[in-house]
């Protein structure tokens, strides 16, 4: 394939695009070295890190992709310098930026100072772009065949649409209740039942119950609900880390105003903890997740002591709210 000189990637599911910009650097490496992946966050400012990465190539260094995330967010000056840079590709090194705006009308919902941007245009022309609306209910349906098929699962036609009524549209949420179904199943059999077991203690619900019980200070009733989820052990720990950062996730964009999906059962109850937790609620959120991963992985602690030590940070952070 021909290497694009830079890349810009259209779509409001970050789980989305990045899958799709993990297989455009598979199909890269295949014609050449391997490159370095570095992230860089577009509302953190882009460095001197970045524009050193972008514009300097040492002799023994290797080919290297950046990917800047949240690209929508970067102003029309920052703009301007990039495609300064942009006008003159380099082979080794790969820029692709990632515009996450949500979509109207078919559209992405793009600021205008990016829209009339000429390396867009030239982009646009090279094929140097991706676009996607991420899953509506047309998309979401064959999005969920493709991982499940990746996963082994073989879904009945009634479980398929049982699960596409339920499931969050968003490529992460897919991701995680498949996995979940691919434990439960066993032998990679899905049928209609299974789905509907597992709606019944959807993510959703569980987590609300569980931080119901946590902001009114009540600990027995969060190991019950805990407990009735798992057996103690890891098994119970790394399915709720994964269940709480991406609810945690969901509330830091609901407080910074952006417009994302709610299931209607919810709704109100999330924007009213995001609004109660706030950035400072949020971030002490995101710190006892990652403290709780970190224990077990470096072995400091056992699951079920990192389980222990989570629950008590979480009591404090949500009975300050």
């Amino acid at each position: 394939m021909d290497i694009p000189g830079f890349y810009f990637c259209l779509c409001p599911d970050s789980t989305l695009a990045r899958e799709h910009v993990d297989g455009l650097l598979k199909r890269v490496n295949a014609v050449g070295r391997e490159r370095e992946i570095r992230t860089f966050w577009a509302d953190e400012g882009l460095d001197g890190r970045f524009w050193e990465a972008l514009t300097m190539q040492g002799l023994t260094e290797r080919p290297r992709a950046l990917l800047v995330r949240g690209a929508q967010t970067l102003t029309a000056e920052v703009w301007k310098k990039l495609s300064a840079v942009l006008a003159t590709p380099r082979p080794d090194i790969l820029p692709v930026f990632f515009l996450e705006s949500l979509w109207e009308k078919g559209q992405p919902k793009l600021p205008a100072h990016i829209a009339k941007l000429r390396c867009l245009e030239f982009a646009d022309k090279q094929g140097w772009v991706w676009r996607s609306a991420g899953l509506d209910a047309r998309a979401l349906r064959k999005h969920v065949q493709q991982r499940a098929a990746a996963l082994e699962l073989r879904l009945t036609p009634d479980a398929l649409d049982a699960l596409c009524a339920v499931v969050t549209p968003d490529a992460a949420a897919v991701r995680g209740v498949l996995e979940q179904l691919a434990l439960a199943s066993g032998d990679g059999e899905v049928g209609v039942e299974l789905v509907r077991n597992m709606a019944e203690s959807a993510p959703e619900v569980i987590i609300f119950e569980f931080i119901r019980h946590l902001q009114s200070g009540n600990s027995a009733a969060v190991w019950r609900t805990l407990l009735r989820e798992g057996d103690g052990g890891e098994s119970l720990l790394f399915p709720l880390l994964a269940l709480l950062t991406r609810e945690a996730r969901l509330l830091w964009q609901i407080q910074a105003g952006e417009n994302v999906w709610l299931p209607q059962q919810t709704a109100n109850l999330k924007r009213s903890l995001a609004s109660r937790l706030g950035t400072s609620g949020l971030a002490n959120l995101f710190a006892a997740l990652m403290e709780a991963e970190w224990a077990v992985k470096s072995g400091r602690r056992q699951p079920l002591q990192a389980l222990e030590e989570l629950v008590g940070s979480l009591t404090l952070a949500f009975t300050s709210a």
